[in-house]
């Protein structure tokens, strides 16, 4: 019976499993590379076969002119718009941080900073945006690693057909049972997690485009930090929605009293009917909307373990292991 057990394909799975979670952890230095090398080939590989499928044109010049006018207009945008996203965000902070120092007339929303500063709040909101700037102005680490990102994505599709053939040499190779088993996960994962993320990145945006909208037309201050905030705050599913919620509550009130404040919640609320009965029902199916407990428990967990990534991926990464475990199927 233990001869079998080992022999058994389902036991070399699990096994082979334990080793790329092992192979991975040991590589944790490097994980910022390894996820936004796989997001980018992933998205722009559905751009790719997209604009092919539209154009009749060679691939590589397709993958060329995609990388060079993406690449093109972040570098623009981060030159131009940069400097007044982080001065925009330090004022945010500045006024989140005088709301919670002075006194306000009402004596309930006394009593609610009053708790609010128990929790020390206003430091986790200080902190959280003091991490966003210096995680994106940090340029001799995190700009060295999306360049090489983009540099490896930008190889791998150039030679993506080549790879394909090459890789499936080790079918007949004296590992082949080995890479059965990795190609099985490395497909799932391709599918699982890769369609979760592009669904949570098409989302984010469209709630980010939504909701800055709402906010010009209510005439809100530093409305580029704001949707910058809104666009990071989106990428986390469902929880993303109540934490941009705090601080935009925090401003409407502070530039328009409670009626601003209403406002601002029934704009969000539209905002928030749009992602989940148009935006969640196209861009995913059905088996991977996870009640709203799981959601919240896997984002706890993985926040604790992994950090701000652990926010963006953990999702993806658990609808990943319900496919594999076949709890759910994504086709």
């Amino acid at each position: 019976m233990v001869n079998k057990l080992i022999q058994s394909s389902g036991f070399k799975r699990i096994l082979i499993f334990i080793f790329i979670a092992v192979v991975l952890y040991a590589m944790k230095d490097m994980i910022n590379l390894i996820l936004f090398t796989f997001i980018f080939t992933f998205l722009m590989d559905r751009l790719v076969k997209f604009i092919e499928g539209k154009i009749p044109i060679n691939r590589k010049l397709i993958v060329v002119i995609s990388y060079v006018l993406i690449v093109g207009l972040l570098s623009y945008a981060l030159v131009m718009y940069l400097p007044l996203i982080a001065r925009e965000i330090r004022e945010l902070i500045s006024q989140l941080t005088v709301f919670y120092t002075k006194k306000h007339d009402n004596f309930i929303l006394n009593y609610l900073v009053t708790r609010v500063e128990k929790i020390q709040i206003s430091n986790y909101l200080e902190q959280s945006f003091t991490f966003i700037i210096k995680y994106f102005t940090d340029i001799s680490k995190f700009g060295l690693q999306v360049l090489l990102a983009i540099l490896m994505s930008l190889f791998f599709l150039l030679e993506k057909p080549r790879l394909i053939e090459f890789t499936k040499k080790f079918k007949s190779s004296k590992v082949a049972s080995i890479y059965e088993e990795v190609e099985f996960f490395a497909r799932k994962f391709a599918r699982t997690f890769g369609k979760v993320i592009e669904a949570q990145l098409i989302i984010a945006v469209v709630n980010c485009i939504l909701t800055t909208i709402s906010l010009w037309i209510l005439g809100f201050p530093q409305l580029g930090g704001l949707s910058i905030m809104i666009f990071l705050l989106g990428l986390i599913p469902v929880a993303g929605v109540i934490l941009s919620l705090i601080p935009l509550c925090i401003i409407a009130y502070s530039i328009g009293g409670m009626m601003k404040v209403l406002y601002i919640g029934i704009a969000v609320l539209i905002v928030h009917g749009i992602e989940a009965y148009i935006l969640n029902p196209n861009l995913m199916s059905s088996k991977t909307n996870l009640p709203v407990f799981y959601t919240f428990i896997v984002l706890i967990f993985s926040e604790h373990f992994f950090g701000v990534w652990g926010l963006i991926v953990g999702i993806p990464v658990f609808v990943f292991l319900l496919d594999v475990l076949e709890v759910t199927e994504i086709k």
